[in-house]
């Protein structure tokens, strides 16, 4: 909306000056595309963007605009200055704000256009000159912009996977478990549940105490691994929820059903010891708590307290075990 707001601005302060050469458009023509473009802004202000998006709705603004901005300068017999750098000011908008093909392509069309605005009001030795000019200034303005937007939508999409995917046991983060907990929990309904399993090694401080920091990482990778193993990715998520905390979310699961995954959980975890740095084999042994949640809800919460208060009870019982709670 910014920029249909400083193009309008653009277009009043044309209208108040009026033409300053033959191929500029007339004060009420220009006064019309003010108002379109105030009117415009309006739209884009109050529709969502994701509809928008959906639409075509960006692109076909800049198509748009290099349409109208052609059309006038040939209809007026010829171009100016003033056409030119609304067209300078399109090839901008496009490097900006859309996606590489987009920018691309509209950079295209205002390149073909400033062409024909030109070849229309100059001879053809004077046009052909102003327009190499010209022309490569805006696909040469207009490809590095693209390039630009699409090394920052790389990164951007870099980090958005940084923050999604834990580097060292690639088990989804936090934040990818609490929205399909939400979604999980909106779902439950009354013939299904919603599980949740928290678990930990125990003793790990002593196996980075005795073994080294490495071998603590070597057992959050190698728990990673086996429970990655017994679950599917189809009806679970299994999040490393910081320090030597792993949980999985098991959808549409009934109380039994999750008390009975998380035993089948420790048990591949004690039949699979870990390998150290030295060769030795290490036998690992964790806790898990169990929570469930077989009503529709909102509150991830309780469902957390439930299971974290179900773990520490599996470690005051003498760790290796599984307790359950139910939110």
């Amino acid at each position: 909306m910014l920029v249909l707001l400083v193009c309008s601005g653009m277009m009043a302060l044309v209208g108040i000056m009026g033409p300053s050469a033959d191929g500029d458009a007339s004060r009420s023509v220009v006064w019309a595309c003010c108002a379109g473009l105030l009117l415009t802004a309006g739209v884009y202000h109050w529709v969502p963007a994701t509809l928008l998006d959906r639409a075509g709705g960006f692109i076909g603004l800049a198509v748009v605009g290099v349409t109208v901005l052609c059309t006038l300068a040939v209809s007026a017999g010829g171009t100016s200055t003033r056409a030119q750098a609304f067209l300078v000011f399109v090839v901008l908008y496009a490097g900006f704000h859309l996606r590489t093909a987009g920018a691309l392509l509209v950079t295209s069309q205002t390149v073909v256009a400033g062409g024909i605005m030109l070849f229309t009001s100059d001879a053809v030795e004077s046009a052909l000159t102003d327009f190499v000019f010209f022309g490569s200034m805006l696909g040469v303005t207009g490809v590095l912009l693209a390039r630009s937007s699409n090394s920052h939508e790389r990164l951007v999409g870099a980090l958005k996977r940084q923050a999604d995917v834990d580097a060292l046991t690639g088990l989804v983060t936090r934040r990818v478990l609490d929205r399909a907990l939400s979604s999980a929990l909106a779902r439950t309904g009354p013939q299904e549940g919603t599980a949740l399993l928290l678990m930990d090694v125990d003793e790990f401080k002593s196996i980075n105490d005795v073994h080294g920091h490495l071998a603590g990482d070597d057992a959050l990778v190698h728990l990673s691994r086996i429970v990655k193993l017994q679950t599917r990715s189809s009806d679970a998520v299994v999040s490393r929820m910081g320090g030597d905390e792993v949980a999985v979310l098991l959808r549409s699961c009934s109380r039994e059903t999750a008390v009975r995954r998380a035993e089948h959980l420790l048990d591949a975890v004690r039949g699979e010891p870990l390998v150290l740095p030295d060769g030795t084999l290490y036998g690992l042994s964790i806790s898990v708590g169990v929570a469930h949640a077989d009503t529709r809800t909102d509150d991830l919460r309780t469902l957390y307290a439930a299971a974290d208060e179900a773990l520490y009870a599996a470690k005051r019982g003498g760790r290796g075990r599984v307790e359950a709670a139910f939110a």
